[in-house]
């Protein structure tokens, strides 16, 4: 790389990262009481998929430790959000679903972050936005290629 490429790139990161922290902190805000983000996140997953998924998978998909997922699944079986059972067929594994609780939860956090994310669009132009959604999609593909 040349040094006009390495201040790009580190310009870039830079931006991404300070984004990312101040997103996170304005949606961490207007979560409801005790959810986290990693919490939402879990929820609209499963909600998302419609489907049970392994810790395991759970991990894989949001690219952390199996012990942080689970440390986030007990917290979210705690709250009544998800079921875990056995895997009937290999007691070593389990299967997480989302709970009718969870799914209140997470249609409760989603109304109060979708004004915020809303909000961020409208001001940037929705086809601003639209231009760089594809790049960014493409730098994150890039990322998980090399894990």
């Amino acid at each position: 790389m040349n040094e006009r490429t390495d201040d790009l790139a580190a310009a870039l990161f830079s931006e991404l990262f300070m984004a990312d922290q101040l997103a996170r902190n304005r949606l961490s805000k207007v979560l409801p009481k005790g959810m986290e983000l990693s919490h939402f996140g879990v929820l609209n997953h499963l909600a998302r998929v419609n489907d049970e998924r392994t810790p395991a998978q759970l991990a894989k998909s949001f690219h952390v430790t199996r012990g942080a997922m689970s440390n986030t699944l007990s917290k979210l079986e705690w709250a009544g959000h998800v079921h875990i059972r056995p895997d009937w067929d290999d007691a070593r594994r389990k299967f997480v679903s989302i709970s009718p609780s969870g799914r209140r939860a997470r249609d409760v956090a989603l109304a109060a972050i979708t004004p915020l994310i809303n909000e961020a669009v409208e001001a940037l132009d929705a086809e601003r936005v639209r231009a760089v959604v594809p790049v960014l999609r493409e730098l994150r593909t890039r990322f998980e290629g090399e894990v």
